[in-house]
C-alpha cells in the first residue's frame, strides 16, 4: 500500500467511526455501533461504483421487457455491472431534505438488482435505519455518508480492504472475543496464499491461466480477496472464479458485499451451513483457503454428519472428532473440494488455520486420529506451519496452517515439511485485540524461503508418516510368585463361601509345590481327598498361598497368562519407523529386565509432535556462576541488614 492510500484509509476510518460518536451513542448500545456502521459503508461504497453508469442505466431500463437474472444478464453485458440500482435515489439525494428520509432509504434499498437484496436483510439494515429515525438521527447518519467519497479512484481497493478490516475489528472487539472468531488477520492470509501458490509458480505464467478459489466458512471474504488479488499479482491476464460459504448472517452481508465491491459475483457467497449442506456439492477448486471455528459444538448438525460419514468415501468418512470441537470436520470437507491429480502437476492446493487440538488429539483409533492417519498416509499433507501467538483478534493460542496438496512436487512426495514460524513476527504499533503481533512482509519471507528449500534446518523439520506414525504397544512387570503355606494363608483361602474344612489338609498338602503348578496340584489332591473345588476357591487359594519372589519364575495364572503386579500395566510408545524388540531392549529392558510386552496387542496412532520435534534444550548454567550470583547477591542483602540497623 502507498502511503498516500495508508493516508486516505486512516482519514476515512476517522470518519466512518465518527458516526458513532455523532449519531448513534445514546441510541444504540457501544457494542452495537458496528451493526449500524457496516451497512452504510456498503451501500456508501456501492453507490460510488454506480455513480458514473447510473444515469445510462436508468435511461435503459424503461426501454426493455427482462426482468429478474435476464434482466441482470442484459445489464451485465451492456453496462458490465455484476449489479445495478433501479431507483432514481441515492444518500446525497435523500440527504437533501429531512422529508421522508426512512421512506426514501427503504425506496433506494429495494432499487438494488435482486442478487444484492439479500445483503441488506442479512444486515437487518432497514429494522437499524428505523431505529435510528424513531431517534431522529437517520438524517444525520444519511449526511454523515453522503459526503464521504468511497469511489475507487479516490479510495482504491487495497484502502477499502483497511478500511473494512479497521471497522470490522472495532466492531467486533467491542463484542467481546468470540465475535471476531470470523475474521482472520491478512497477514496470516497472505502469508497461506503465499506458500499456497509457491508451489504453482509454472502453472501461474502461462498466457491465461484460470484458477478457482473456494472458501468453506468464508466469513467475511477476506481470505478470497486477497488470494485473489495476489493471483492477479502473479499474472494480471489470470481469470479467478471466487467461490464460498458462510452460515452467520452478518458475516454472510459484509463477505458478500465486500466481494461486490471489488469487483466479484453477486453469487461468489452463498449462504448455508457447510457442515450439513454443501452448496458447492460435486465441485472441486484449485486452491482453498479456511479458518473454521476452534472448538465448536457440533451436536446440532450430529445426525446429518453421521449419515453422510456412513457413506464410503464420502467427505466425512474417514473418521468423526468429538462433538465439541468440529474443526477437523471441516478439515476433512477441504480435502473433499480439491481438485484432483492430473497430468501435469494438476491437482488442488489448500491452507486451513487450525489450533494445536488437530495435531495430537484422541487416542490410537480413535476419530481424530482416522483423519490423521488418512490424511498422512494418503500424502495429503505438504507442510504445517507453526504461526506466533498473539496473531489474532479473539485468541492468543497457539495457531497452525496445514497445507493440503493433492499433487505435491516429486521431491515433496511421501515427506510432511514442519515449519516453525512462531519467532517470526513483529510487534504492532497498535494492538487489536489479542492480536499484538504481526508477520510482516520480511517475516513472511523467512517462512517463504523454509518452505521452498525444503531441507532441515532451525525452522524446517523434513519427516515422513512412519515418522509420525506410533504404535502403542502394552507392557506390563509380572509378578515371580513362590508357593507359602502357613496357618494364616490357609485360613485366608478357607473364607472363600465354598470352602469347608474338608478342603484344609488340600491346601496344606500343597506345601513344596511350585506356585505355577497349584491348579494342577490342587485338582489332583481334591480328587484324591473326595472333595470338589470350583473355579472360584481354586483362584483363591492360588491367590492366598501367593507370595512375592524375585527367585521365583514368572507367574502364570491357571490360563497361561502372566499374572501382572499392581501398578505394573503400562504403554510404550514406539515410532513406526523403530523395530520394537530392540527399543525395548534399548529403552526399556534396562530398566525393567522382567517387563514383557505383547506385540500383537499393539496400536497404532498418529501424531504430530510439533513442540518435540523442535525442542532446543537450554544449557544448564554451571555452578561457579550460579556460586557466583548467591555471594553477590548474600553481600547485597548484608548490606542492606546493616544499613537498617544503623
Amino acid at each position: 500500500m502507498t502511503p498516500q492510500d495508508q493516508n486516505t484509509s486512516r482519514v476515512t476510518q476517522d470518519a466512518v467511526w465518527g458516526t458513532a460518536d455523532k449519531y448513534l451513542r445514546n441510541v444504540v448500545e457501544p457494542e452495537e455501533y458496528g451493526d449500524y456502521i457496516l451497512p452504510f459503508v456498503v451501500l456508501r461504497r456501492l453507490e460510488c461504483l454506480l455513480d458514473e453508469t447510473k444515469p445510462q442505466v436508468l435511461e435503459f431500463l424503461p426501454t426493455t421487457n427482462f426482468t429478474g437474472e435476464n434482466l441482470d444478464r442484459v445489464i451485465k453485458a451492456k453496462f458490465g455491472l455484476s449489479f445495478y440500482n433501479s431507483s432514481t435515489f441515492d444518500l446525497p439525494t435523500i440527504a437533501a431534505t429531512d422529508d421522508h428520509v426512512l421512506e426514501s432509504l427503504s425506496a433506494y434499498l429495494d432499487g438494488f438488482s435482486e442478487s444484492v437484496n439479500d445483503i441488506w436483510d442479512s444486515f437487518e439494515f432497514k429494522a437499524k435505519a428505523a431505529t435510528l429515525q424513531k431517534a431522529n438521527r437517520l438524517w444525520g447518519v444519511v449526511k454523515h455518508f453522503a459526503t464521504m467519497d468511497m469511489h475507487p479512484d479516490s479510495l482504491t481497493d487495497t484502502a477499502m480492504g483497511d478500511l473494512f478490516e479497521d471497522i470490522m475489528y472495532r466492531a467486533f472487539n467491542t463484542k467481546g472475543k468470540g465475535a471476531g472468531a470470523f475474521y482472520t488477520p491478512r497477514d496470516a492470509i497472505r502469508l497461506m496464499v503465499d506458500v499456497l501458490f509457491c508451489s504453482d509458480d509454472d502453472g501461474l505464467s502461462g498466457p491465461a491461466p484460470t484458477r478457482s478459489i473456494y472458501d468453506p466458512t468464508a466469513g467475511t471474504g477476506g481470505m478470497l480477496l486477497v488470494a485473489s488479488r495476489a493471483l492477479q499479482g502473479l499474472n494480471p491476464n489470470i481469470d479467478v472464479g471466487l467461490y464460498g460459504q458462510e452460515l452467520m448472517d452478518s458475516a454472510y452481508a459484509i463477505g458478500k458485499a465486500d466481494l461486490l465491491i471489488q469487483g466479484g459475483r453477486p453469487d461468489s457467497i452463498r449462504q448455508g451451513n457447510t457442515l450439513t449442506d454443501d452448496l458447492f456439492v460435486g465441485e472441486t477448486f484449485d486452491y482453498v483457503l479456511s479458518n473454521p471455528p476452534y472448538g465448536s459444538d457440533w451436536s446440532a448438525d450430529y445426525d446429518e454428519v453421521v449419515k453422510n460419514a456412513g457413506t464410503p468415501g464420502a467427505r466425512f468418512s474417514h473418521g468423526l472428532p468429538p462433538r465439541s470441537d468440529g474443526q477437523m470436520l471441516f478439515l476433512s470437507h477441504v480435502v473433499s473440494k480439491l481438485a484432483p491429480r492430473g497430468e501435469g502437476g494438476k491437482g488442488g492446493r489448500a491452507g486451513v488455520v487450525m489450533n494445536g487440538s488437530p495435531l495430537f488429539t484422541g487416542g490410537p483409533g480413535s476419530g481424530p486420529d482416522q483423519i490423521r492417519a488418512w490424511l498422512l498416509n494418503e500424502d495429503l499433507v505438504d507442510a504445517i506451519i507453526a504461526l506466533p501467538t498473539n496473531m489474532f483478534y479473539g485468541t492468543g493460542i497457539s495457531t497452525y496452517i496445514w497445507i493440503l496438496d493433492t499433487n505435491k512436487e516429486e521431491r515433496r512426495h511421501g515427506k510432511v515439511q514442519l515449519i516453525d514460524a512462531s519467532a517470526q513476527w513483529s510487534p504492532m504499533r497498535k494492538g487489536m485485540g489479542d492480536k499484538r503481533r504481526e508477520m510482516t512482509e520480511a517475516d513472511r519471507e523467512i517462512v517463504l524461503k523454509a518452505y521452498s528449500a525444503f531441507e532441515d534446518s532451525e525452522l524446517s523439520k523434513i519427516v515422513t508418516a512412519a515418522d509420525l506414525g506410533y504404535r502403542d504397544v502394552p507392557v506390563y512387570r509380572p509378578r515371580h510368585l513362590a508357593t507359602c503355606v502357613t496357618e494364616e494363608t490357609v485360613n485366608t483361602a478357607l473364607t472363600h463361601s465354598a470352602a469347608a474344612e474338608a478342603h484344609r489338609p488340600v491346601i496344606e498338602a500343597m506345601a513344596g509345590v511350585p506356585w505355577n503348578d497349584l491348579p494342577t496340584a490342587l485338582k489332583a489332591a481334591a480328587k484324591k481327598a473326595g472333595v470338589k473345588v470350583p473355579i472360584g476357591l481354586l483362584d483363591t487359594i492360588t491367590a492366598a498361598l501367593g507370595v512375592d519372589d524375585q527367585g521365583a519364575p514368572v507367574a502364570v495364572d491357571r490360563k497361561g497368562n502372566p499374572v501382572v503386579a499392581d501398578g505394573g500395566k503400562m504403554v510404550e510408545r514406539i515410532p513406526l519407523s523403530e523395530d520394537i524388540t530392540e527399543h525395548m531392549e534399548s529403552e526399556v529392558l534396562p530398566f525393567a529386565p522382567d517387563a514383557m510386552w505383547d506385540e500383537d496387542a499393539a496400536k497404532v496412532g498418529y501424531e504430530i509432535p510439533f513442540t518435540r520435534l523442535f525442542y532446543k534444550p537450554v544449557p544448564v548454567r554451571p555452578l561457579e556462576e550460579i556460586d557466583a550470583d548467591i555471594t553477590t547477591l548474600m553481600n547485597e542483602l548484608g548490606q542492606m541488614f546493616q544499613e537498617v540497623r544503623a
